[in-house]
């Protein structure tokens, strides 16, 4: 069963909630969170904390970077336009429900598609199964996520437990040349453009070197042919630089087919200079590249399907496995140096509990109800296994702390979870209530819904633990040495345990000698006129309140005729003394 809270516990349960989730850095990690809710179920509490010893001994600080680079795989059925699929009448509403590709029974549609896949032994043979007609679609998700499978790879390293991410890294890589050529084709004409380019400059840096030197013998009979009209000498003396320009174009075109994989002549020969690439001719090729890569890819992806495919069941346990390790991870950072709980009867108690959320907090032990043997803090011999008790003592001296130390530390035991304690030993509990003292709450109403409050507290039976910070704040002394008497007779008579700060120690311990009165106290000021303040309590010793030291700081801090007012109170102190 679960632990009921209060609205104040809630509020606890909440804040520790969200200091795990802060610290969890994929989406879905919180999925785990939700199964440790708090339950008051001893052997689930001890299956929870089994748990957590082995997991979180495995999880290592360096798995956060790791964690980070781990994204979804998904492997998701998209309608492909670069294949069709040839079945028979008989096969058309199977095929098209797997919705894949466009279906035929017709030969002759298959002729504009680059990929033809066929059941009837026509172009390439397939079952009607996604991964024979699909293949890409499980292999490109795991080649785009390649610093997942190394982050998992690297993980299962750390864990000891091993990952099949490294022998799909080693069948993915191979898919390199694949998406290489995608990306070429893509850039296709900026490619085509830069080398019409580079060529251009070629041939200009040609022609600006070429240089016509005739003898004098030469330039007459190149005059006299050139009158009769023999035009076929004047184009042999230049001939030579056009053979240079096309032996440029050729080896042009010659880088283009190597980096393509496929035989290239674009370059026009008809105007060498400037050249140019007819627009139609980089559309022809963009299609005829496009085909070759689709067959290429579809090819490439079968192949590599038959080895990976028996490990992506494994992978998938490995991506929920990594959200678990995120959690694990999560917990670790909030509870390092905490200790799991040892189960125990009749009570609860914790040594040198440290508060959550207070920096650098003076450790303090406590034991409500049963104490252990094992509970050997100095001045608490005298503890009698009081289920009821009342803390005393100076303001700002950590009563309210302590409430809220011990509610941390029964949520946390209830979830499964370490305690921020050195040792501990509690009880699984029906209900935990926690009474924070509302102090802009007075008057008549906020008495009445207090005290509901706490009547209802009481109600029934069951293992109760109850946490009540100053009821007399909203009451009158007198009255609430009365309210609060009976209150707690009534929780002592019900077997419940109790610790209810109160002012009122010394009244109500004589009208419960049933109830430990345990006292924090301020020692004096600091030489920055700060209390100086033990924050443990001293078991079975009425706590003094810190009125006098805080009259004695403004009387020291304060300047003028206020200072006086505040010496003259001082020394009245001193006086009754």
């Amino acid at each position: 069963m679960t632990l009921k809270l209060n609205t104040e516990a809630r509020a606890i349960h909440r804040v520790i909630l969200n200091e795990i989730r802060r610290r969890l850095v994929l989406r879905g990690s919180e999925a785990y969170l939700e199964r440790f809710s708090p339950t008051n179920e001893p052997e689930e509490i001890r299956r929870r904390q089994d748990y957590l010893r082995t997991g979180l001994s495995k999880v290592k600080p360096e798995m956060w970077e790791l964690i980070s680079n781990v994204e979804p795989i998904r492997f998701q059925r998209k309608f492909l336009t670069d294949r069709v699929l040839l079945v028979d009448e008989s096969e058309v509403e199977r095929a098209e429900a797997l919705n894949l590709c466009h279906v035929t029974t017709s030969v002759e549609e298959t002729r504009e598609y680059p990929i033809v896949l066929s059941t009837l032994g026509y172009g390439i043979n397939v079952e009607l199964k996604p991964h024979e007609i699909a293949p890409e679609l499980y292999i490109l998700p795991l080649w785009e996520n390649r610093r997942t499978l190394e982050a998992l790879a690297r993980i299962g390293e750390l864990t000891g437990e091993g990952s099949v991410a490294p022998r799909i890294l080693e069948a993915v890589n191979e898919f390199n040349g694949v998406m290489e050529r995608k990306k070429l084709l893509e850039s296709l004409d900026e490619l085509i453009a830069e080398k019409e380019r580079e060529l251009n400059e070629r041939i200009a840096e040609k022609l600006e070197n070429f240089s016509l030197t005739l003898s004098g013998k030469e330039l007459l009979s190149f005059l006299a042919q050139l009158r009769e009209g023999n035009y076929e000498a004047i184009f042999q003396h230049f001939r030579g630089v056009e053979e240079e320009i096309i032996e440029l174009i050729n080896e042009t075109e010659n880088e283009l087919s190597k980096k393509l994989k496929v035989a290239v002549e674009l370059f026009s020969r008809d105007e060498l200079y400037p050249v140019r690439v007819p627009p139609e001719r980089i559309e022809e090729l963009g299609k005829l590249l496009e085909r070759e890569l689709a067959l290429e890819r579809y090819l490439k992806a079968r192949e590599m399907l038959e080895r990976v495919g028996p490990l992506i069941p494994g992978l998938r346990e490995e991506l929920k496995r990594v959200h678990e390790l995120d959690f694990l991870l999560a917990v670790r950072d909030l509870t390092e140096g905490f200790t799991f709980p040892e189960l125990w009867k009749g009570g609860m108690a914790f040594l040198n509990g440290r508060h959550l959320f207070i920096e650098n907090p003076q450790p303090v032990s406590y034991v409500v109800g049963r104490k252990p043997p094992e509970f050997t803090v100095p001045g608490s011999e005298g503890v009698k296994d009081e289920s009821v008790v009342i803390l005393t003592g100076a303001n700002s001296g950590g009563k309210t702390s302590l409430l809220e130390l011990i509610t941390q530390i029964e949520i946390l035991f209830h979830m499964g979870f370490p305690v921020p304690a050195e040792r501990a030993w509690l009880e699984p509990l029906d209900e935990l209530f926690f009474f924070r003292r509302k102090r802009s709450t007075y008057g008549a109403g906020a008495f009445e819904t207090a005290l509901r409050s706490f009547v209802r507290a009481l109600r029934g039976k069951g293992r109760k633990l109850i946490l009540i910070d100053e009821f007399e704040a909203i009451t009158e002394p007198g009255a609430a040495v009365k309210i609060i008497g009976e209150l707690l007779k009534v929780a002592h008579e019900k077997g419940f345990h109790v610790v209810i700060v109160s002012h009122l120690g010394e009244e109500l311990k004589k009208e419960l000698p049933f109830a430990r009165v345990d006292g924090i106290e301020a020692r004096g000021l600091d030489g920055d006129l700060n209390l100086i303040v033990d924050r443990q309590p001293v078991f079975g010793k009425l706590g003094k309140s810190t009125p006098e030291l805080i009259v004695e700081r403004l009387a020291r801090k304060t300047r003028g005729s206020d200072r006086t007012i505040y010496e003259r109170i001082l020394t009245s102190f001193k006086r009754n003394v």
